[in-house]
Formats: C-alpha cells, sequence, structure tokens
C-alpha cells in the first residue's frame, strides 16, 4: 500500500508539473485581471499550434489599456502564424489611436505582412522624415554643368503602404525632375539665381504618385558650377574634324604617292618598250639586205 501511495503521489507531482508548465495559468490570470475575456482553453489551443501565449496575452492587454476593442486573440494568432509581428502591429495600432490616424487592424497586419514596419509608418504620419538625395548632376542649354543636392521631406501615406513604391522610387523621380528642370533652363545664371524654381518646378510634377509617400516639400540644399560641357564638347569636336581632316589629307596624300608611282612604272614601261622596238630596228635592216628587198 506504501508503494501505491508513492506511484499515485508522484504521479500527482508529474501532472502538476504538466498542468502548470503545459498550461498558461499565470497568462490566464494576467489576462482576467486585465479584463481580457479568454478562455483557458484557448491559451491551451495556442500552446498546441507552437503560438506564445504570452505574446497574444500581453498584445491583448496592450490593446485593451489603450482602449482599442476590435483586437481579438483570434486576429493577433492568425497574424503570428503567417509570419508577422504582433506586438510591434498593435503598438502601431496604439500610436495611430493616439495621433487620431485612422488606422484598422486589418490594414495593420496587412502593412506589416508586405514587409514594411507599419510603426515606423505611423510614426513618420506624425512627423515626416527628411530624405536627401544623391548628388544630381545636368547640364543647362548654354553648356554648363551644374551638380545639385535636394532635401526631400517626405510623409508616410498609411493607405499607399501596400503596394506603393517606397523611398528609392522617390528619390529617383526627384532626380530626374532636377535633371529635367536644369536642362530646361536657358542659362546656369538662371539656375544659380533662383534655386527654388527646381524645387517648385519638381514639386509640381507630382512625383509621389504610386509611392507609400506623400512630398511636403523639396528643399535645394547645395547647388554648384561644373565643367563647361558645351565648351568641351566643341573641343572636343574640333579635335574630332581636325583627325578626321588629318586622316582625309593623308588618304589623298597616299593616293598622289600611288599615282605618281603607278605613272613612274608607267612611264618605264613606255621606256622598254621603245628600246626594245629600237633594237629592232637594225635588225629589220639587215634582214632586209639579207633578202635584197632593199637596193642601194
Amino acid at each position: 500500500m506504501g508503494g501505491v501511495g508513492i506511484f499515485i503521489i508522484i504521479v500527482a507531482i508529474f501532472a502538476l508539473y504538466l498542468f502548470v508548465v503545459f498550461i498558461p495559468v499565470r497568462h490566464w490570470i494576467a489576462a482576467i485581471f486585465a479584463d481580457v475575456h479568454i478562455s483557458m482553453f484557448t491559451l491551451i489551443g495556442m500552446r498546441l499550434r507552437r503560438v506564445p501565449p504570452a505574446i497574444i496575452v500581453n498584445a491583448l492587454i496592450q490593446a485593451r489599456k489603450a482602449g482599442i476593442d476590435d483586437v481579438t486573440a483570434d486576429i493577433l494568432e492568425t497574424h503570428y502564424l503567417a509570419g508577422g509581428n504582433v506586438l510591434r502591429v498593435v503598438d502601431a495600432l496604439v500610436a495611430a489611436d493616439k495621433a487620431g490616424i485612422d488606422l484598422s487592424v486589418k490594414r495593420a497586419t496587412a502593412i506589416d505582412l508586405a514587409g514594411r514596419n507599419v510603426l515606423d509608418a505611423v510614426k513618420m504620419s506624425v512627423n515626416p522624415k527628411v530624405i536627401d538625395t544623391p548628388m544630381v548632376t545636368a547640364v543647362a542649354k548654354d553648356g554648363i554643368q551644374i551638380t545639385a543636392v535636394a532635401r526631400v521631406t517626405v510623409r508616410a501615406n498609411i493607405d499607399r503602404l501596400v503596394g506603393g513604391a517606397g523611398e528609392e522610387t522617390v528619390l529617383a523621380r526627384v532626380g530626374e525632375g532636377i535633371v529635367s528642370t536644369i536642362g530646361s533652363a536657358e542659362n546656369h545664371k538662371i539656375v544659380l539665381e533662383n534655386p527654388d524654381s527646381i524645387s517648385k518646378m519638381v514639386l509640381a510634377k507630382g512625383l509621389y504618385a504610386g509611392t507609400a509617400f506623400e512630398i511636403l516639400s523639396i528643399d535645394i540644399a547645395d547647388v554648384n558650377v561644373g565643367k563647361n560641357i558645351g565648351a568641351q564638347l566643341q573641343t572636343d569636336q574640333a579635335n574630332a574634324d581636325k583627325e578626321i581632316a588629318q586622316a582625309k589629307a593623308e588618304e589623298r596624300r597616299a593616293m598622289a604617292v600611288s599615282l605618281d608611282q603607278e605613272m613612274k612604272a608607267k612611264v618605264c614601261e613606255m621606256q622598254a618598250k621603245l628600246i626594245d622596238v629600237e633594237a629592232q630596228v637594225p635588225l629589220a635592216i639587215a634582214q632586209a639586205f639579207r633578202s635584197s628587198q632593199v637596193k642601194i
């Protein structure tokens, strides 16, 4: 009987250990005190599906304390199983709610699953981000090279974060707009005197269409004069024309030399024929005497 009692005690201790380890009693109690309604069986199901109950419960408590009622355990668990970041989504929802930004749970989870940082997007909507373009080089109509660096202030557009282009596209479009604006200037002095004209013309092009951002301002941070590309091109063209002319002159000289040599060869050939003919004359006279065709 003593052995059976010991066995029962060991089984009871093992069962208690499994109950404490496998069943998240601590998280269930924390949820109850935070007024978050989640059943014990739901937490057990999370264990079976390999979803950490601590993450889900903590996210639910945070959402409830922030007054966000449309966040449920099923939504968070589904998002976790899809590979999303549950805590970051809840942080973004809380930040958006405090900032008065309309952000639903469905859109927040979609943005997170799309690979974008939804929390950073909310922060950028509240506090716009400033990004600098690389040095852009363009040439005005007078041939003078201009280099410029622009500072672009952008704000995240929550509605276009899914499927919208990123910062690289915005910078590329701004750089293209700067090149086009400088290239359409009559001379480089106009650009130097009114660098803000670049900002206005580029901003008027609506470059943020199809991107995940809204361009608030484009400011020219630095503008400098570069090389005289027009003069350099003219010099290069003159050098090229000179080389072409020299090549043609060399070609004509070679043709003249070839023609002269050909004429000399023909003269030599004619002289040889003349000598041969002159050599035949005495022979012909001698032959005539022998044949009595010539009488003296």
